[in-house]
């Protein structure tokens, strides 16, 4: 899903040296320096895969450290939908590697396949209505380069990046400006002139009666936060009478909710829940140690 790489590396170099800080005591007193290992990822219930570049890394990394050749590492692709007993995945190398790298290509395994798969969810129930689900800031610290492929593996869409790439003025921006007596819409069209033409301006509102001041600076998106059904439509209405501004919804979205949400016209719905609530899957990695040259069978399916 176009993971970089960079980033994903130093998740996973920061997870292995938490992990193993003076290395695997147990496999280095008790394994053959030259066994190896083959493992094999099987998924324990359905769900969609996510995570695969960090297994990798993972693996890679732990052979480095190991001093042993890379292993070599077959993974479906993430995205793929998979049932219950479905072998997604097969690691050979190093039983030293494999399994010092095991827990933690695991674990991001796991966590990842577990926001696809809600993610993948959340999609279906918005099918047929336009509107695009995307995730937002609550991600974990530190993974959030994983977690937001993970959400793109589940067919869902990212917000902005960071605070650094759009401009987001939310209600306790909106509260400052109010406080220290500043006219809103005169305040936003100063957001304009200080940005880049490429930045993209949002505004949050919070209330109906906010929309006017709002709509005048001409924002990009309007976000409408907390709005009951009913507001959400007319919010959409008023919006699209006067502004080419693409209007999204948030706050306590859920599955049960997310498809009446979506029907209100809305162009985009803001998931916290993605990443926030997501349980992680039940995937197993197995791991049979063989003498040095021995090979792997069968296929992925």
């Amino acid at each position: 899903m176009n993971t970089p790489t960079d980033p994903v590396a130093t998740v996973v170099a920061a997870a292995l040296a938490e992990d193993a800080p003076w290395g695997d005591v147990t496999s280095e007193a008790l394994l053959p320096e030259g066994a190896v290992a083959h493992a094999e990822l099987r998924a324990r219930e359905p769900g969609v895969l996510a995570g695969t570049a960090a297994a990798v890394a993972a693996f890679g990394q732990a052979a480095a450290l190991c001093g042993g050749a890379l292993p070599r590492c077959e993974f479906a692709p993430d995205g793929t939908r998979f049932a219950a007993g479905d072998v997604l995945g097969r690691v050979s190398g190093t039983a030293r590697a494999v399994l010092r790298a095991e827990r933690v290509a695991l674990n991001l395994l796991q966590h990842l396949s577990g926001i696809a798969t809600l993610t993948a969810r959340f999609i279906t129930a918005v099918d047929g209505t336009g509107a695009r689900v995307v995730d937002t800031r609550k991600t974990t610290p530190g993974l959030r380069v994983l977690e937001r492929a993970a959400v793109r593996a589940g067919g869902g869409r990212n917000h902005r990046w960071s605070l650094s790439d759009a401009v987001l003025v939310k209600d306790n921006h909106l509260a400052v400006l109010l406080a220290e007596g500043v006219d809103v819409t005169t305040a936003l069209r100063r957001v304009r002139e200080r940005v880049p033409h490429t930045t993209s301006v949002e505004v949050e509102v919070d209330r109906l009666d906010q929309l006017e001041a709002v709509l005048a600076a001409e924002p990009d998106v309007v976000m409408l936060d907390n709005f009951s059904l009913e507001d959400l439509a007319e919010g959409v209405r008023r919006v699209r009478a006067s502004s080419r501004a693409l209007v999204e919804a948030s706050g306590g979205v859920r599955l049960d909710t997310v498809a009446a949400i979506a029907r209100t016209g809305v162009d985009l719905v803001s998931v916290g829940a993605l990443t926030q609530n997501a349980r992680t899957l039940d995937l197993g990695l197995d791991v049979e140690v063989a003498a040095p040259g021995a090979a792997t069978t069968g296929v992925l399916r």
